[in-house]
């Protein structure tokens, strides 16, 4: 690559890890072609973008970005996988594809600046993700409503079965 072009792609990468929430750093060497586009058309199905990228320019870019902890991490064949939208999401697709693909071993990663390792990025991949928290914490709200919404018909049904009895009985001495 000329000059201009690496500075252009170091310019891009240094953009990306800064709009990013998370990061995930993945060795890929053993995965063919066919696991890898597998593995790029999961990132996109979840807005989560990963991208092979030179090590040195991703040295150059982590410093830029104010990230150099992850000049560590940055050895060897590296996929980025970066989550712009959400902070688990990179690690769930890593984690997942990773269990079903030997080849794809997760290197570590980062979190909000946090420098993250392998373990780490793992139990990262376990916690829910912000809709599944979301969706929790609704159904948490409406489970003590829903009791009371059972108790007050309960009450309104039996008060219409007292008066129905009644009516019947007085229909029946009159």
């Amino acid at each position: 690559m000329a000059r201009p072009e690496k500075m252009a792609e170091v310019q891009a990468i240094t953009e990306r890890l800064k709009s990013a929430q998370s990061c995930v750093l993945a060795d890929y060497t053993g995965l063919t072609v066919a696991q890898m586009t597998a593995f790029r058309s999961q990132c996109r199905a979840a807005n989560v973008e990963c991208r092979v990228v030179k090590n040195r320019l991703a040295m150059i870019a982590a410093d830029n970005a104010d990230l150099g902890a992850l000049r560590d991490q940055l050895k060897g064949p590296t996929a980025l996988v970066l989550g712009a939208a959400s902070q688990v999401d990179p690690a769930k697709i890593a984690v997942e594809f990773a269990k079903n693909n030997e080849a794809l071993k997760v290197k570590g990663g980062m979190v909000d600046g946090q420098l993250l390792t392998a373990a780490q990025v793992v139990a990262l991949s376990k916690v829910p993700s912000k809709d599944e928290l979301i969706a929790k914490m609704m159904g948490s709200i409406n489970s003590p409503l829903t009791g009371i919404v059972g108790t007050v018909n309960g009450v309104i049904a039996a008060l219409a079965r007292a008066i129905d009895a009644v009516g019947k009985q007085k229909a029946a001495a009159a």
